[in-house]
């Protein structure tokens, strides 16, 4: 059974066949992006436009390490996940890249492969880039403050819905700067919904890999700037103190 989508406004008339079905996105040939046991991904190229093409291919790990099989059976496909969580982000008014199609195909009720393409961000990228190269804008404290604040606010609406992303790291999070910069939110394949008290945990989780790198870029102030306005506080009350101290203690000892 083949469970598929496509967006025919996202893609013009030559191009739009090419994502029409499963089978056609797996027969794509582009340039290879980034591969693993569990999914590659390529960058395509039509009508002027770029897509990235995100194909999953079984559970990618050892039986063992997935229930000796039945994991296919009875956990959400990762791709399916990457999917939900996307359009969750549009629903939230989380600036994210365009789905153009997405989908998923089961054998003898088992997952067997899944893929998802969007659209390029253009002009976009990402920050973990921008803080190995040492770009200048990180010591530009308007432009660092207009970025600071997109993305507190983007970690505010995932978890004021109950929702933590499990790898909100610099790489995952893109700049378009144009005039003003534009904070956008991708790959989210790992993100769930949590009830407390395990939402709490995702939640420090989440901060404390925003702050991983952070601490080697932005001063005390800049942290803690961001911080408040996550928390849309003025000051630190008491309960922001203790949630400070969890976070900077999250990756002690695992750096």
């Amino acid at each position: 059974m083949i469970d598929w989508w496509s967006d025919p406004d996202c893609v013009d008339e030559a191009g739009r066949p090419l994502f029409a079905t499963m089978a056609q996105v797996f027969a794509l040939e582009g340039e290879a992006v980034s591969s693993d046991p569990l999914a590659s991904v390529i960058r395509a190229r039509f009508g002027g436009k770029c897509y990235y093409v995100k194909r999953y291919v079984g559970n990618g790990r050892s039986w063992q390490r997935h229930w000796f099989g039945l994991r296919q059976w009875q956990v959400r496909p990762r791709v399916r996940k990457e999917w939900e969580n996307h359009l969750a982000f549009q629903s939230w008014g989380i600036p994210t890249a365009k789905l153009v199609a997405y989908g998923l195909e089961r054998q003898w009720g088992g997952f067997r492969r899944g893929a998802l393409v969007t659209e390029e961000i253009v002009g976009a990228c990402d920050l973990a880039r921008l803080a190995n190269q040492r770009d200048e804008r990180l010591r530009d404290r308007g432009w660092l403050a207009a970025v600071s604040w997109q993305i507190a606010r983007i970690a505010r609406a995932m978890h004021d819905h109950g929702f933590a992303h499990n790898d909100l790291k610099w790489r995952n999070i893109l700049i378009v700067d144009e005039g003003q910069p534009q904070v956008y939110l991708i790959d989210c394949p790992s993100g769930g919904y949590w009830w407390r008290p395990f939402l709490d945990y995702r939640i420090i989780k989440d901060l404390a890999c925003l702050d991983k790198v952070g601490k080697y870029h932005l001063s005390r102030v800049q942290r803690l700037r961001f911080f408040l306005d996550y928390r849309q506080h003025a000051r630190l009350n008491d309960e922001d103190k203790r949630m400070v101290r969890k976070i900077l203690k999250f990756f002690e000892g695992r750096e």
